[in-house]
């Protein structure tokens, strides 16, 4: 959906084979649905969450991995397609590892399960083989005060979920901004869960949405922007560093919310 595809693509791949993530999670992942469907045999590294996907031309994550590899560096994937957005897109979550994917799981975090309703949620998570121990999980909820659908819900189901993990990452978009008090980044924090933001030895300021958007501004003073993306983690984690990108300093910006990458 981006204006300007391509060039950010190429963005978003740079910086990738520049900091080569071990682990990469993605969140609205489109692909338009009337494209043709990959060749089985040119989805190289793919593992599915769901053996019904179909991963078409113009799929993100696809384009995303498969760049990549053309420079010798090369993820395992997954993508799971959740429901249409705008009409024409199969919108999705999405894992890049750098470690072969072991295993997958999709867990339905919002009340309604249609793929023609834009509020249907989903989280998808992977375990790989260098980190058989931790689930990694991609995460994009509701918002706080969603009459139909929201943050508390969603997160409840998570977390009861999450119990029976050792080791959880909860990677993504909370809608949740860690500037506002009494809703769904405090609710995280008191269920025990740890913001590797907050663990982090080095930081810089951990804006991901460059500007107070509409349905926040109500809520934040600040003209600063909003931490909204974040990184939980089930356990206490010594987190070395804390790094946004993809906001124009730190490599160039390929979409309204930027990206965060934590070393441990």
């Amino acid at each position: 959906m981006e204006e300007n595809y391509e060039e950010k693509l190429n963005e978003f791949v740079n910086a990738i084979c520049c900091e080569k993530p071990d682990i990469i999670a993605l969140q609205e992942v489109n692909q338009t649905c009337c494209k043709a469907p990959v060749p089985e045999s040119e989805l190289v590294g793919f593992c599915p969450c769901d053996t019904s996907t179909v991963i078409r031309e113009d799929n993100h994550v696809y384009n995303a991995v498969r760049k990549p590899k053309e420079r010798g560096l090369h993820y395992y994937w997954t993508w799971l397609g959740m429901k249409i957005g705008y009409g024409k897109y199969d919108e999705g979550m999405a894992f890049m590892s750098l470690s072969p994917i072991t295993e997958t799981n999709v867990l339905l975090v919002s009340k309604v399960n249609d793929y023609n309703n834009w509020k249907t949620r989903k989280i998808i998570g992977i375990r790989t083989e260098t980190a058989p121990k931790e689930w990694f999980y991609s995460v994009h909820y509701g918002w706080w005060n969603d009459e139909d659908e929201p943050f508390q819900s969603q997160w409840e189901t998570t977390a009861s979920h999450m119990k029976q993990h050792e080791t959880v990452w909860l990677m993504g978009d909370f809608n949740s901004p860690a500037e506002v008090r009494g809703e769904g980044y405090d609710m995280i924090k008191a269920a025990g869960w740890h913001d590797s933001y907050l663990q982090a030895a080095q930081k810089d300021s951990g804006i991901t949405v460059g500007k107070v958007i509409d349905g926040w501004r109500e809520k934040i003073s600040s003209t600063d922007g909003m931490r909204i993306d974040q990184i939980w983690c089930s356990k206490k984690t010594v987190v070395e560093s804390s790094r946004v990108f993809f906001n124009g300093c730190n490599h160039g910006i390929v979409s309204d919310h930027y990206g965060v990458m934590i070393e441990i």
